[in-house]
């Protein structure tokens, strides 16, 4: 089901929004840097990438089958952008999640408080049944990151993707909407 992105999702200490054309500068600020790109399937990342991305995003919508939509994460306390977050709609019913957040920002809690108010509106407003999430193996934080929120681990891939000269392997993760639904419940 499409629909809009809301004008602002707020949590606690974040509000999130569609990409604007004036995140350029703060988008090349923490996706160029090295230990941001590590796990990500871009080495570098200029002006020129961040415009790209922006202006494909322009009219975009999230619960487009075969889009992805990416989401600005901003700290409310400060109105930085620290990261932002991926919805890949791979069907009308499934949404592959992603989030890229700023090295000074990580470690605090913001990379799950984002993806919960995302979470929330995939399975309320936009009715999707599955959210799915992949990660690099050795990226042992996402993987933890996912765990915390509920999400299963159902793949285990080695050696299955060529990434920088090399071959890596990766988990994929899942949450159902009745898995999710039972942990806003408490009952899991």
């Amino acid at each position: 089901m499409n629909q809009p992105f809301p004008p602002c999702l707020s949590t606690a200490r974040l509000f999130l929004r569609a990409l604007q054309r004036d995140d350029v500068a703060a988008l090349c600020r923490y996706r160029a840097l090295p230990e941001v790109s590590r796990y990500q399937s871009w080495k570098s990342f200029g002006p020129l990438d961040a415009a790209r991305l922006i202006e494909g995003q322009r009219d975009g919508e999230p619960g487009v089958p075969g889009t992805w939509f990416q989401v600005a994460i901003i700290e409310t306390a400060t109105g930085a952008m620290i990261g932002d977050c991926g919805l890949h709609c791979l069907s009308a019913e499934q949404t592959e999640l992603g989030i890229t957040l700023a090295p000074a920002h990580q470690g605090r809690g913001y990379a799950a408080e984002a993806l919960g108010a995302v979470i929330t509106f995939l399975f309320g407003p936009l009715g999707m049944h599955r959210v799915s999430a992949i990660t690099d193996a050795e990226n042992c934080a996402s993987a933890a990151l996912f765990r915390r929120l509920g999400f299963r681990q159902e793949t285990h891939f080695i050696d299955h993707v060529w990434c920088r000269e090399s071959w890596g392997s990766e988990y994929g993760f899942a949450l159902s909407r009745e898995e999710w639904e039972l942990r806003q419940a408490g009952s899991v």
